[in-house]
């Protein structure tokens, strides 16, 4: 049986200042399932259609947030701020092109693994745990831009 897929009637935006705003309000108020009206909608919908992929998305995301937290009880926040207060504007694009080798280091190592069709050479380092530091890099970074680093 072949699904049509409909366009939504509601057009939304999706500009980094508003994805910023929808990111805000999520964060400032409690979200409970009456609080959410249409992207509860979607959230079931899609856990629904795909229980496995949005389950280990889930699953995926709190290791993630684990690791995070253990790294950062062993390094503290300065490794990150390369021990500014992240207080003026260069301080900021100092981390954040810190942030950006490291991506940049773990991205490398993708892609030689990748397109010279090797396997991993580093015992306990697989080519997932790349993908999941380049996505960890990436929030950390965000956080940095938000001017929430170290708070």
């Amino acid at each position: 049986m072949t699904e049509v897929l409909k366009e939504s009637s509601k057009k939304v935006s999706y500009s980094p200042e508003s994805t910023q705003k929808r990111a805000k309000k999520m964060v400032n108020k409690k979200i409970t399932h009456e609080t959410i009206n249409e992207d509860k909608t979607i959230v079931q919908q899609m856990e629904e259609e795909w229980p496995q992929m949005t389950a280990e998305f889930r699953r995926l995301q709190r290791e993630q947030y684990e690791l995070f937290l253990h790294k950062q009880h062993d390094y503290g926040p300065g490794n990150i701020s390369v021990g500014s207060q992240l207080q003026t504007p260069e301080e900021v694009k100092l981390s954040l092109t810190g942030l950006w080798f490291r991506m940049n280091d773990k991205l490398q190592r993708v892609k030689t693994l990748l397109m010279g069709d090797r396997t991993n050479a580093v015992k306990g380092e697989p080519l997932e745990d790349a993908f999941l530091d380049v996505s960890n890099y990436g929030i950390m970074a965000t956080i940095v831009k938000n001017g929430k680093w170290g708070k």
